[in-house]
């Protein structure tokens, strides 16, 4: 398999994909699933190298224990061909045939078969009939499992792509003034990511000023930058299907007391996540120490507001909220690779909110961070 990027971090190389696959296989071998069928979804790139959108049409790769057969609509075969993918077979059906059946003579008459946990339902249902559904088995224990716990080039890619949308960030900082919109500031943001070097723009942008901060996910309509606003930027870019996503949150001038209190409360609760994140500790520990913080000043608690209204981070990879999600009750426990946001949200209702949003990778020493984060309210960013 090919593929071109102008970056100076190289994409995953096809001995990586080789042994991702043996790894599935091995798990297939323990877990006595005999094949496993993968969607048009991030898990078939992570294992072949293959990028597809979903659609009304069935396609994906089967992953046997000796071969991969790559299942495709018979009119998109030359397409598939031209596209990077791991070496494997191609098994077509024709419009008026049935994606399924050919997925179940492929499999075989017997044994279990484990699905994409995102193939859509009517695929399930169709899997189901064809295979029969006590041969149907959930495949995302192990598609998952293995995405989990991140490689050394897959840390590299997304070092590479936090680091690209911090300098975005440092770019965007640096025009904002009274006046300026968030649909020009949003803009500049996707012209900068592709500057830089991210073919796609920016993945996704939040641009939000004053009251709109207190949203976490942003406010619908226009939005004009007043003097003594706070500000909101959450943004991020892909490399090699790989994600970034930073959120700064300051002002232009001196915030007020009360702007700079929560702001100060946010970056501990951050600060103690990161602390908490050591091997073997239970996601759900992180959350609790964010609550721990905000709760000593004065807000929430629980989900109560003003306060921390949603999980305090989410992992990140090929999707950009993934397993392990740093939220209260999950047992999850924190392994070498694990990549995951630290972003425990302070939300005042109709006032503001402060969101600083950092990504952190398990060592075997503990956690590193991909991006410094902000120094103070006016200094958003690190050394």
């Amino acid at each position: 398999m090919t593929a071109s990027r102008p970056h100076a971090v190289p994409p995953i190389a096809p001995a990586e994909y080789a042994g991702r696959l043996e790894r599935l296989r091995a798990m297939m071998s323990a877990a006595r699933i005999d094949a496993v069928l993968l969607g048009a979804s991030e898990s078939l790139r992570y294992f072949t190298g293959l990028v597809w959108h979903p659609s009304e049409r069935l396609i994906g790769a089967l992953v046997l224990p000796d071969r991969l057969v790559y299942i495709v609509p018979g009119f998109e075969r030359s397409r598939v061909e031209s596209l990077p993918h791991v070496d494997g077979d191609i098994a077509v059906w024709e419009e008026h045939e049935d994606a399924a059946a050919l997925v179940a003579h492929l499999a075989g008459p017997a044994g279990r078969v484990g699905l994409d946990d995102t193939l859509p339902l009517f695929a399930f249902y169709s899997l189901a009939a064809a295979l029969g559904a006590e041969r149907v088995t959930d495949a995302a224990p192990l598609l998952r499992g293995l995405r989990l716990r991140k490689s050394p080039a897959e840390i590299a890619i997304i070092r590479d792509a936090m680091a690209l949308t911090l300098e975005v960030h440092r770019r965007t900082h640096a025009i904002m003034r009274p006046g300026i919109r968030a649909s020009e500031v949003t803009r500049f943001i996707d012209a900068q990511h592709r500057e830089l070097g991210a073919s796609g723009g920016s993945s996704f942008c939040i641009v939000s000023f004053g009251r709109a901060t207190a949203l976490p996910h942003g406010a619908d309509g226009e939005q004009t930058l007043a003097a003594g606003d706070v500000i909101l930027v959450d943004t991020g870019c892909r490399l090699d299907g790989y994600h970034s996503d930073i959120t700064r949150t300051y002002t232009l001038d001196e915030p007020s007391p009360e702007v700079a209190r929560i702001w100060a409360a946010e970056r501990a609760a951050q600060q103690a996540v990161f602390e908490a994140a050591r091997i073997g500790a239970p996601a759900g520990a992180l959350d609790d120490a964010a609550r721990r913080i905000i709760e000593a000043a004065g807000l929430g608690p629980d989900y109560r507001l003003p306060g921390l209204p949603h999980r305090a981070g989410h992992g990140l990879g090929l999707e950009i909220h993934e397993p392990p999600y740093i939220v209260r009750g999950n047992a999850t426990l924190l392994e070498a690779g694990m990549c995951f946001s630290v972003e425990p949200m302070i939300v005042v209702p109709d006032a503001f909110g402060i969101r600083l949003e950092d990504h952190v990778y398990m060592t075997d020493e503990g956690p590193r961070w991909f991006t410094e984060p902000a120094k103070s309210p006016t200094e958003p960013f690190g050394a």
